[in-house]
C-alpha cells in the first residue's frame, strides 16, 4: 500500500476514571474519548458516573447533533457504534435517560434531546488517523475543528483529512497537507477520492479499467491499486475539494 494511507490505528483501551463525588460534568470532559463522564442528576442529588460504553454513545451523539444540526436514529448509533443490534444501542439510550442526560421522545425515530447542549464547535472537523472499521467522521477520529467555511469548497467540505506520505506529491498533495472532502459514495473517472481499501484509507486518483477500478498514485515510485470487481472491503469515502497547507511552525 502507498506511503500516504492514513494508517489504521488499533482502538484505544480506555481506562475508568473516579469522579469527584456531586461534580458537575464540565463540556469539555464529553469529548474526551478516554474520559468516565459524571453527570449530577438533581433529581437524585447523587453523582451519577457513565460507564465508557454509554460515554461513547453520548460522544458520538453530541458529534452527529453538531454535524447534522439533528439527532441520530438508533439504527446510526448501532452502525457507528459497532454494535450487533438495535437492543444494545436501547439499553445504552435507557440508561442514559435514566442518569438524566437525555430524553426519547416515544415514536420518534429523531426523538433524541440532551439536556444539555453539546458545546458548539466551529468550523470543519480534522480527520486524523482512521482506526480499522470504523466510520471516517466518527468522534475518535476528530483530531480538532479548523475555522475554515465548509461552503469555500464546492461542492461543500464535510470533513478535512490530514494526508500522509508522498504519492500524491506530482498532483500538489504533499506530506501534512489537510485534504478538503466532500462525503460521496461514487466518483467520476479522473476524480481525487479518498477510497477505503481493506483496513486503510488512502487518496488517490480514481480510474476505470474495464470492469476493475484503479487507484493511481501521482508519484512514479508507487504502483496502482487495482481493485477487483465485487471485491467487498472497499468504499469510496468521499471527493477532493480542495486543500490547506499548514503554515510551518516557527
Amino acid at each position: 500500500m502507498g506511503a500516504d494511507l492514513v494508517q489504521a490505528a488499533p482502538p484505544v483501551a480506555e481506562k475508568d476514571a473516579t469522579p469527584a463525588p456531586g461534580m458537575h460534568a464540565a463540556p469539555d470532559s464529553w469529548l474526551a474519548s478516554a474520559s468516565t463522564i459524571t453527570v449530577y442528576n438533581d433529581s437524585m442529588r447523587t453523582a451519577t458516573p457513565l460507564t465508557p460504553a454509554q460515554s461513547r454513545v453520548l460522544q458520538f451523539i453530541e458529534a452527529f447533533i453538531a454535524r447534522e444540526r439533528m439527532p441520530p436514529t438508533q439504527a446510526e448509533i448501532t452502525a457507528a457504534m459497532g454494535f450487533a443490534s438495535r437492543t444494545a444501542t436501547r439499553d445504552h439510550l435507557n440508561a442514559l435517560e435514566r442518569k438524566g442526560v437525555l430524553t426519547q421522545q416515544p415514536g420518534a425515530a429523531r426523538g433524541i434531546r440532551l439536556q444539555q447542549p453539546p458545546e458548539e464547535k466551529v468550523g470543519l472537523p480534522l480527520i486524523g488517523r482512521v482506526a480499522a472499521g470504523v466510520p471516517i467522521l466518527a468522534v475518535e477520529h476528530v483530531e480538532d475543528h479548523y475555522q475554515v467555511e465548509a461552503s469555500l469548497f464546492q461542492p461543500r467540505a464535510d470533513y478535512l483529512l490530514r494526508v500522509r506520505g508522498e504519492s500524491m506529491r506530482d498532483a500538489g498533495i504533499l506530506d501534512g497537507d489537510l485534504l478538503a472532502v466532500h462525503r460521496s459514495p461514487q466518483a467520476r473517472e479522473g476524480q481525487i477520492v479518498v477510497a477505503r481499501v481493506g483496513d486503510e484509507v488512502t487518496v488517490k486518483r480514481f480510474r476505470r479499467r474495464g470492469d476493475a477500478i484503479e487507484l493511481q498514485a501521482e508519484n512514479p515510485d508507487f504502483s496502482p491499486l487495482v481493485i477487483a470487481p465485487g471485491t467487498a472491503d472497499f468504499a469510496i469515502e468521499g471527493l477532493m475539494v480542495g486543500l490547506i497547507r499548514p503554515s510551518p511552525e516557527a
